[in-house]
């Protein structure tokens, strides 16, 4: 047990500790009475400006022990041999701790996409070239070291035994299967004008049941989930719109499919691109799954991955969800809030910890092909190295595929092979 001295003690400062010990099955104290601190015969750090004789003191930022949201003069610096973040002039690893794992940087942020979404290019994971580590675990990781260094603690990091995490955004669930009235009409008509006898033939074989539609890959899904992987699926039930384009879920082959695939998986809700701005579509849509599947839903990722805070977590925390796994960017793979182990999220609007967890992912699919534009076997290249990084500092390995995007059809033709590399990465480097 180490005590820690501290001129106050705050929430950001506990939610912070919390991550570097109690993560790490560590113990600590905490006081801002000097004479107990004195007093006490536990191993101790000084983390104020306050002098003690004898004592090793780390100065801290403000940042901690601020209320409000500010904006920080951000650089690079170094502690312990990593790179670290110095806050108005002040190296601080546990600082820079709070800073990327509450993605302070988000709400302070103007800069968006199209899509409202806030750019990977303006993170400052980015900036110093940090992405793909997990800086919140490297961080917490030297800063014990040092402690163990001065003989304060007892620690040494372990080789991690992995989760592999396999999850799914059903965004439209069959390309041909289910579309009736305007929807077929509409999709035909289109097929006829650009002249694409393919897709045309292919519409006429599906629907006559000579073959499979390429976007019903949902047996496959189950093969993963039968081989003892935890499979979370993430449904579109948004009305149709320009971004929103499942079938209805008022289809009874629909729904059945659903509470099919809830059997042996983890169905959660996929907000449509609208309900980001207006929460009653975010209530009607989670309505709508508790009604198909007879449960009360908790989990969510954003369509999109439209995630503006604080607005998205505080609504969807308001209406009952309790694991989101939203986290992480559509751009570029690595770890948006610097870690791949699930964590609270910090609410800065109420400075305090929420009762939500954040379940960060490491890539997606189409950030490899699409966004970054390399082969299969490139992508397996980044993918090994994203997993020894958790292997090395902890977390799950959480993962983005479509229903459409593992069929081998169209431009995934070959793809399917990178979603297996994946499932077959060993949970530790040493089994």
């Amino acid at each position: 047990m180490i005590q820690i001295f501290v001129e106050a003690i705050s929430e950001r400062l506990l939610y912070t500790l919390d991550f570097v010990f109690k993560e790490r099955g560590l113990e600590y104290t905490l006081t801002n009475d000097h004479h107990t601190f004195i007093a006490s015969e536990c191993k101790k750090i000084n983390y104020s400006e306050r002098y003690f004789e004898n004592i090793i003191q780390i100065s801290p930022s403000s940042i901690l022990f601020d209320e409000e949201i500010i904006i920080y003069d951000i650089h690079s610096g170094m502690y312990e041999k990593e790179d670290c973040l110095k806050i108005n002039g002040v190296i601080d690893p546990l600082g820079s701790i709070f800073f990327v794992l509450s993605r302070m940087e988000e709400y302070t942020s103007t800069l968006e996409d199209e899509h409202g979404r806030f750019q990977v290019k303006n993170s400052v994971l980015d900036r110093y070239h940090w992405l793909d580590k997990a800086m919140c675990d490297r961080w917490a990781v030297a800063f014990l070291n040092f402690l163990n260094q001065h003989e304060l603690i007892v620690f040494q990091n372990q080789i991690h035994k992995v989760e592999i995490r396999p999850t799914f955004d059903i965004d439209n669930a069959y390309a041909y299967q289910l579309k009736t009235g305007w929807r077929k009409w509409l999709s035909t008509s289109k097929d006829i004008l650009n002249r694409n006898s393919i897709r045309l033939k292919e519409r006429d074989l599906v629907l006559d049941g000579s073959k499979i539609d390429p976007y019903d890959t949902y047996d496959y899904i189950l093969s993963i989930a039968n081989r003892g992987f935890k499979v979370n699926m993430f449904w579109l039930l948004g009305d149709y719109a320009k971004f929103d384009k499942n079938i209805s879920y008022k289809n009874v082959r629909h729904q059945r499919l659903i509470r099919k695939m809830n059997l042996k998986t983890t169905v959660g809700i996929h907000p449509s691109y609208k309900s980001n701005s207006y929460e009653y579509h975010f209530l009607n849509e989670k309505e709508r799954l508790e009604f198909i599947l007879h449960q009360d839903v908790e989990n969510s990722r954003q369509h999109f991955l439209k995630l503006k805070l604080p607005v998205t977590y505080t609504t969807i925390s308001s209406m009952g969800i309790k694991h989101d796994y939203t986290m992480g960017f559509a751009e570029k793979v690595g770890f948006r809030s610097g870690t791949a182990r699930p964590h609270k999220w910090f609410d800065l609007t109420k400075n305090c910890i929420s009762d939500l967890t954040i379940h960060p992912f490491v890539y997606m699919d189409g950030t490899l092909n699409e966004y970054l534009c390399i082969s299969p076997e490139e992508s397996k290249n980044v993918i090994s190295k994203l997993h020894k990084e958790v292997v090395q500092f902890g977390g799950d390995f959480v993962f983005i595929w479509h229903n459409e995007t593992i069929g081998n059809y169209g431009k995934w033709q070959g793809w399917q092979e990178v979603l297996e590399f994946t499932l077959n990465l060993k949970q530790t480097e040493n089994e």
